[in-house]
């Protein structure tokens, strides 16, 4: 005899398939979820480890910057101290030439001229004096040009004052000059 089955295998079938379905597709999901959320994680420990990277490249550039500042205030203090050696050295090495100098002064003074007032700025000098007779300055000029250790003399100005005379004296009659000259540096050997 032939067997018949009555029972609804193609709706059981059909449920099955839609289980199968419904599970494969929860299953499909779940390992999407857990391959985002893997990657998720991943990106995020490459991130982490990249912010470190950048914070320790940033405690080295801030470390780097300040020694650098360290340096450049050792440096400006460094040519302070260069400035200070050489000012040292210029003095130690002018320090004969002022005896030179009042020794030329001296020197170059003729008779009858009186020097009333002396002013050194830098290497220039202002000399006023009294002389008696115009004559008497053209020799301190020409007197200050033939030194070694003055040079330049410029007349600024001459002026004749009547001076009264002691008991028994005509009136003296003298000139005032200004006069300006600068000082000389002489090379010792071995100098450029």
């Amino acid at each position: 005899m032939p067997h018949i089955n009555l029972l609804p295998w193609r709706e059981e079938q059909r449920t099955q398939r839609n289980k199968d379905f419904v599970i494969t597709c929860v299953v499909f999901a779940l390992i999407t979820l857990l391959a985002i959320g893997g990657v998720h994680y991943w990106f995020n420990q490459l991130i982490g480890h990249q912010n470190a990277r950048n914070s320790y490249l940033e405690d080295q550039i801030t470390a780097l910057n300040k020694k650098i500042e360290d340096i450049k205030d050792l440096k400006s203090e460094r040519e302070a101290l260069l400035a200070r050696m050489q000012i040292i050295e210029q003095l130690q090495a002018s320090r004969p030439e002022i005896v030179h100098l009042f020794d030329e002064i001296v020197q170059t003074l003729p008779d009858g001229v009186f020097y009333t007032k002396i002013t050194q700025k830098g290497r220039g000098l202002k000399l006023e004096g009294i002389a008696q007779s115009n004559a008497r300055v053209s020799t301190l000029m020409r007197n200050i040009e033939a030194s070694p250790w003055l040079d330049r003399p410029v007349l600024d100005e001459i002026v004749r004052r009547k001076q009264p005379a002691t008991a028994g004296q005509d009136l003296l009659r003298l000139s005032g000059f200004k006069l300006k000259a600068s000082q000389t540096k002489i090379k010792k050997e071995g100098e450029d």
